[in-house]
């Protein structure tokens, strides 16, 4: 374009200036009609292309999504992790506190039974094993003597009369206690 104009304007200077101008005034019509065109076709070749540019643009734009997806959500599922351990160690540490405040409750209100007077399950266990030695000891007491052991026995009990009645009437009160 720059060549013709350059031909043109030397041309000028050696013909008359009135051909010369006729023919700059055509060439300058050319030169605008074919820039015309060619913007014509740069537009017609952008919009061509530009559908095959934007469907590209499409393609990386949901990729990026995608990674930026994935990543969120092992970030997330990393904090998610991190906040499950920490509310797992507090919960331990609460109910270890828990169990020691438990701990010290029972401590306390078992001194306090103590100094009330009020028996522990140890001494009720304890109290009741005794009592089923007694009453186990009692039972082989009543037993009836044989045949053979009961003269000796009779004789000793005809010996002692008043023995007889006091060993009967304890035998009496221990069921009924027991029983109780």
């Amino acid at each position: 374009m720059v060549k013709k104009l350059q031909k043109m304007a030397q041309k000028k200077a050696t013909s008359a200036s009135g051909l010369m101008d006729s023919q700059l005034a055509s060439s300058v019509k050319d030169s605008a009609q074919q820039i015309w065109l060619a913007g014509m076709g740069a537009f017609s070749k952008a919009q061509a292309e530009g559908g095959k540019v934007f469907e590209a643009l499409i393609k990386e734009g949901t990729a990026l999504q995608r990674k930026t997806q994935g990543m969120a959500e092992e970030k997330i599922n990393e904090v998610t992790g991190k906040m499950t351990s920490m509310a797992g160690d507090v919960q331990s540490k609460a109910g270890q506190h828990w169990d020691k405040l438990e701990s010290i409750f029972e401590a306390r209100t078992a001194k306090a039974m103590n100094k009330l007077g009020v028996p522990t399950a140890k001494d009720v266990d304890a109290l009741a094993k005794r009592v089923d030695q007694l009453a186990s000891a009692v039972a082989k007491l009543s037993k009836p003597v044989p045949a053979k052991k009961a003269a000796p026995a009779a004789k000793k009990a005809a010996a002692k009369p008043a023995a007889k009645p006091a060993v009967k009437a304890a035998a009496k009160r221990a069921p009924r206690r027991a029983a109780a």
